[in-house]
């Protein structure tokens, strides 16, 4: 059931999108456009809206997405980077003789829509995710106050199952869904804040003292320091009595270098998995404790359409 409404939210997504494309009257045919004056009569004119710009540097802030989105027919190859814990010491390098990672694509399907696929090599997990503007914020515009975004996630683990209890195991077990709303506003030029509630669907738990749907509020902010670089965080509370006490809330800060076509995202954070499941439900690392991974994104766009 869960994958049907999946389904049918990225169909309604689509729809939309091509009622707002078919407005244009664009003929399919090169170097021509369609006449509209004869849609344009009688209709008064109107100021295109002052939507604002780079409310975040790409289209994650630490772990969680941000409101941005690629443009049509952009492609964003990003690879998330994470060493062991800094309180390992020195035999270990201070984490960084350890290392796990995610790397992902993620596509304009439209200015409004964005697909996502990624593996972690943390627990072995492969996801895709559907990325939906919902509303654009825009200067001087009291019903365009912020910037609006969907995302539905879907997740599944292949990680071997060694544990005889767990049996039958079935593949069912290994699905999880993330549906999540991003509200964010660029308060100054300098300062940008997100507000992100968050549920996650875990189809298998270990225990029945536990939930499978684990409501969260994240929180995210950027503070640039100068055109291409900024302080990042995020932050996601998990209501109480959700998950097992040995998990914590996820809390991540980072600095943003921006270098033309690459974003680059240094990091301190207490979560060791990199998709939704993982930092907000599954977070075993504590600050208090020095529980602490230092770790990177690297996010390189290009552009994959026709000119």
């Amino acid at each position: 059931m869960k994958i049907v409404l999946s389904l049918a939210f990225i169909f309604l997504a689509l729809a939309s999108q091509a009622q707002v494309d078919t407005l244009k009257a664009v003929s399919d045919t090169p170097g021509f456009q369609a006449d509209t004056s004869s849609m344009l009569e009688g209709l008064d004119d109107e100021e295109e809206p002052d939507f604002v710009q780079n409310t975040f540097k790409a289209t994650r802030i630490i772990n969680s997405h941000s409101t941005e989105l690629l443009g049509k027919h952009n492609l964003d190859y990003r690879i998330s980077h994470r060493f062991g814990y800094l309180n390992t010491g020195a035999y270990e390098f201070f984490g960084l003789d350890q290392a796990l990672m995610r790397m992902s694509f993620t596509y304009g399907l439209t200015d409004l829509i964005n697909i996502e696929v990624g593996r972690s090599s943390v627990n072995k997990v492969y996801d895709a995710s559907l990325k939906w503007k919902l509303m654009r914020q825009a200067n001087n515009d009291k019903k365009r106050f912020a910037s609006i975004v969907y995302v539905a996630n879907m997740a599944v683990q292949t990680l071997k199952n060694n544990n005889p209890q767990y049996t039958p195991y079935y593949f069912t077990h290994r699905l999880y869904y993330t549906h999540q709303v991003l509200i964010a506003r660029k308060i100054t030029d300098k300062l940008s804040l997100q507000v992100m509630p968050t549920l996650v669907h875990r189809n298998f738990i270990d225990s029945v003292k536990y939930k499978n749907d684990v409501i969260s509020i994240g929180v995210g902010g950027r503070y640039l320091i100068s055109r291409k670089t900024a302080i990042t965080a995020d932050y996601f509370y998990v209501l109480p009595n959700q998950i097992k006490p040995v998990y914590h809330n996820s809390l991540s800060v980072g600095f943003d270098i921006e270098t033309g076509g690459h974003v680059f995202q240094l990091h301190f954070t207490n979560s060791t998995g990199m998709n939704e499941k993982g930092f907000i439900a599954e977070t075993d690392g504590d600050w208090l404790n020095g529980d602490i991974h230092f770790g990177f994104n690297i996010s390189r766009v290009f552009y994959i359409g026709r000119k």
